[in-house]
């Protein structure tokens, strides 16, 4: 019985989880990535592509939204293949995305997987961790 009842558990807490990544999701591409501080943990840390380097804070990683948000405009985006696991306290969640969007001077398509890493604290899921990677990116000059 006990393991059925881990199950159940588990299976509530992923989709805790699933709600959560998507208000992130649905905050920037809605144009209000302020709509993501709650979701974040003031310390939270994104890794750049290949561990190039790293955004540390929430108020950091929502002005990179901010900024994305006001020189590019999405033209598509989709979400597949997302995957969560929970393990008390903690979560790993990915997904496979594809976006085109385009600024004043090129149109991009980036594609690749998108990992974050969730504690709950206080009865609430929050991000600490986010990191892109298989990344493919085209970007051609507009004329």
């Amino acid at each position: 019985m006990t393991g059925d009842t881990t199950l159940h558990r588990n299976e509530k807490e992923q989709v805790e989880v699933h709600k959560t990544l998507s208000a992130i999701n649905r905050a920037w591409r809605s144009g209000r990535p302020s709509g993501m501080l709650r979701h974040l943990h003031p310390d939270i840390t994104m890794k750049l592509p290949d561990f190039s380097g790293e955004v540390v804070g929430r108020e950091k990683l929502v002005s990179s939204f901010v900024e994305f948000s006001k020189n590019a405009c999405v033209i598509t985006y989709s979400e597949t293949d997302e995957q969560i696991n929970v393990v008390r306290n903690c979560a790993v969640a990915s997904f496979h995305f594809d976006m085109v969007y385009e600024t004043a001077t090129y149109r991009e398509r980036s594609r690749g997987r998108d990992l974050w890493v969730f504690v709950k604290t206080a009865g609430k899921w929050l991000a600490v961790w986010r990191m892109m990677f298989d990344l493919d990116e085209v970007r051609k000059k507009k004329k």
